[in-house]
């Protein structure tokens, strides 16, 4: 194979690239750039709380025969009713019974309950059922189950000798939905302060260290106006707004310190303003909108999954991430061109000071060398002396991380696993089950016939009761509703065990493959549901929708890096080095959260397996947030090369150029993500956990050992591009050919600061 070397076509560039277009545009209209974007945020904002935001609803959640039952109930306009119970525990056999009574009267008083039922006993007589449904529309059960759970809590508090345990939709929904809320809030007030800590700590200038967050969360505040716009198309589940604030906090910071870095390296190695920017957008700039599009179209990966909740988060992320794009390369310039070197107002002591001399990307191939210090240049010098030995060594440590994954187990988590086990709702669930089996749990049955009241109908209705009866593995509170005119026939069925173990589960598979189908599915459509079903249908259905998803994130990030360095080795190991990150990710999250290994150092604690949507999430966000780093720091290597460099004086040239930013990034990344990891949602500390381990890795072992020591094996063949692929475009990865050498600082101006 013989390496492809660039040369530039005689006569220079003739036409800018996109970015250095943006860029410049923005910085001749300053204000209108900058009012322009502050004026797009107030109407998204304005137009959000005009429109509301469209929730999923329960069919559109489903999947399967499960999804296709609550598909049935929706259409025949029949509302699941948000159920209801509440279990007192006496001392003594029927020591419940009066309280109960009076809890039934209360309930009824409140006017905001429906189908109230006589309370049942448990088998050892000590502790007794009471089920009800709160009246009205379930989908706003929540607004109207306070006088509901109030009276409960009289009745609790009157009765201090008995234990009260209540479970249901409202009450589940309403410490959701304050845990949401609190958790978002929670995510916001200290994501945002670590975010400019560390920028502060990267820029040395509270000026230059706010102006990225700024940017970043102007760009999360139009995204939520617009999401709410848009829901009315692709409705959103409740957890979309925080997973779209994570992902556009970390997105918008990282392309606004990169720009920003350049820019300021630009200035420190003698730079004008005008050239420096001008740099930082051919270079920074051209970097964002290519990582960008990168994360775009793994994002657009997930409208290929049958599931619309993964509908809502690619729009979500999709929406934020071309916000912070836009911001990082129009209204960022604009701003530092106003700002000039006010920039660098606030500087704080003993941050920020200039290393004088340094050229951050003038022509001439200058080299920091080996002898510079920092931590890049001693991870360097061992990782070009040996490559072999430590891409072996690498690849070891990521291997080991990933081994875990093998044996990953997915569920839908229920709400008793969601909110810890040491939450109300959990121990309530628990209690539940334990003197209830199948309790707040029941599988439903749905049928849709010609006649539901046909005696044919009423007979095989009659020998599924016997059936049901007979099995043994079901309870014995099963419920009929039926709906005449719209010939459909509802009917709860308590399966064995507390509703999501393997008793429940097999359980369910015999009313699936034997039951219905010989008795009821004789008369009609009969599908069943019920939140295990729904459970095992959504896993079933990501089981399917990962592979196809994969290999088209893959795919495209394969075509896209092929196309941006024109060379076939880099495609491959950028594919590679992602699958790898993401292994890394699912085997710390099978460690922690399925195995309960270190899960109590971190605060979280083992619920035996992985929220059943996060792989594929996971995959797709990592696959799209990887790329951050990967883009810069091989364009850096790729600017450095078309200097004139070797390879592996390009390796090291790029790694220490980008040694400073991808830290700053990767700390910035690894801290957003931290927060979820502390916040009370097992699936939200799942994806906290995955991710920041990810990043962290991505950040120090791939980019700062594996690439490079991968890089330096291949040597020039690094850029190996066939033949037959001549015709790709040629994208540019520098501005040398634009840009005089940068003059010697001027003896009485001190430097921008720059750190590595």
């Amino acid at each position: 194979m013989t390496p492809t070397h660039h040369t530039p076509p005689a006569g220079g560039r003739t036409r800018p690239g996109l970015a250095v277009r943006l860029g410049g545009w923005s910085t001749r209209h300053r204000k209108t750039a900058i009012i322009g974007w502050l004026l797009f945020v107030v109407v998204a904002v304005v137009a959000g709380s005009a429109t509301g935001t469209r929730q999923l609803s329960g069919a559109e959640y489903g999947t399967g025969d499960s999804g296709r039952a609550a598909q049935i109930l929706e259409d025949a306009g029949i509302e699941e009713p948000a159920g209801e119970m509440v279990m007192l525990r006496s001392e003594d056999p029927d020591g419940w019974r009066a309280a109960a009574g009076e809890l039934a009267d209360a309930l009824d008083a409140t006017g905001g309950t429906a189908a109230l039922q006589e309370p049942v006993a448990s088998e050892n007589g000590l502790e007794g059922l009471l089920t009800y449904q709160i009246a009205g529309d379930p989908e706003t059960a929540v607004d109207r189950a306070e006088p509901v759970l109030d009276a409960i809590d009289e009745a609790r508090a009157a009765h201090p000798e008995l234990e009260y345990y209540g479970f249901g939709e409202a009450t589940a929904g309403t410490q959701l939905s304050e845990m949401l809320s609190n958790d978002l809030r929670t995510a916001e007030f200290t994501a945002v302060p670590l975010a400019l800590g560390i920028l502060l700590v990267v820029f040395g200038a509270l000026v230059a260290a706010l102006l990225p967050v700024f940017l970043a969360l102007t760009a999360c505040v139009g995204t939520f106006g617009l999401l709410a716009v848009v829901s009315h198309q692709v409705p959103l589940d409740e957890a979309t707004n925080s997973v779209m604030f994570l992902v556009g906090l970390a997105v918008g910071v990282d392309y606004c310190l990169f720009y920003l870095r350049r820019e300021r390296d630009e200035r420190a190695a003698g730079r004008d303003a005008g050239t420096a920017l001008r740099i930082a957008a051919a270079t920074s700039g051209r970097a964002v909108l290519v990582s960008g599009c990168t994360v775009l179209l793994a994002m657009s990966g997930m409208f290929l999954s049958g599931l619309s909740l993964f509908h809502g988060f690619a729009v979500a992320t999709i929406l934020v991430v071309v916000m912070a794009m836009l911001g990082s390369v129009t209204v960022l310039p604009a701003t530092m061109a106003w700002l000039g070197d006010r920039v660098n107002a606030g500087r704080l002591p003993f941050l920020g000071r200039a290393r004088r001399g340094k050229r951050a990307g003038g022509r001439g191939g200058e080299r920091r060398g080996e002898r510079s210090g920092g931590l890049s240049g001693r991870v360097m010098r061992p990782v070009l002396a040996r490559p072999g030995l430590f891409a072996v060594a690498a690849s070891a440590v990521l291997l080991v991380m990933c081994a875990p994954a093998l044996g990953m187990k997915t569920e839908q988590l229920g709400m008793e696993k969601q909110f810890g086990s040491d939450s109300e709702l959990t121990i309530a669930f628990r209690e539940i089950t334990g003197a209830f089996p199948g309790g707040p749990e029941p599988a439903e049955v749905v049928v849709r016939a010609d006649d539901v009241t046909a005696p044919a109908f009423e007979d095989a209705l009659a020998s599924f009761r016997q059936e049901i009866a007979d099995a043994g593995r079901f309870g014995d509170r099963v419920t009929v509703d039926t709906y005449e005119d719209q010939g459909v026939v509802r009917i709860s069925v308590p399966l064995a065990g507390n509703g999501t173990d393997d008793a429940s589960k097999a359980a369910l598979d015999v009313l699936r493959d034997d039951i219905v189908p010989g008795t009821l599915g004789e008369q009609g459509e009969a599908l069943i549901a019920g939140n295990l079903a729904e459970s095992l249908d959504f896993t079933n259905q990501l089981g399917s929708d990962i592979v196809p998803v994969l290999l088209f994130i893959a795919t495209v990030t394969f075509l896209l890096m092929l196309v941006c360095f024109r060379s076939l080795p880099v495609a491959l190991v950028s594919i590679v080095l992602n699958l790898l990150s993401v292994g890394a990710a699912y085997g710390t999250m099978t460690a922690v959260f399925q195995h309960g290994w270190g899960a109590e150092a971190l605060g979280t604690e083992k619920v035996g397996a992985i929220e059943a949507w996060m792989p594929l999430f996971v995959l797709v966000i990592l696959f799209g947030l990887s790329m951050d780093y990967h883009v810069f720091v091989v364009s850096r290597i790729r600017e450095a090369h078309e200097r004139g460099l070797s390879t592996r004086e390009a390796i090291r040239d790029g790694i220490r150029a980008t040694a400073g930013p991808v830290t700053g990034a990767a700390a910035i990344m690894v801290a957003v993500f931290s927060v979820f990891a502390l916040l009370r949602m097992q699936d939200m500390q799942q994806m906290g956990v995955g991710l920041a381990v990810a990043v962290l890795v991505d950040a120090t072992v791939v980019r700062m050992v594996l690439l490079p020591s991968l890089l330096a094996l291949l040597g020039e063949r690094s850029w190996y591009l066939p033949r037959w692929l001549g015709w790709l475009p040629r994208l540019e990865h520098g501005d040398a050919a634009d840009v005089a050498p940068a003059p010697a600082p001027a003896g009485n101006r001190e430097p921008e600061p720059t750190h590595r």
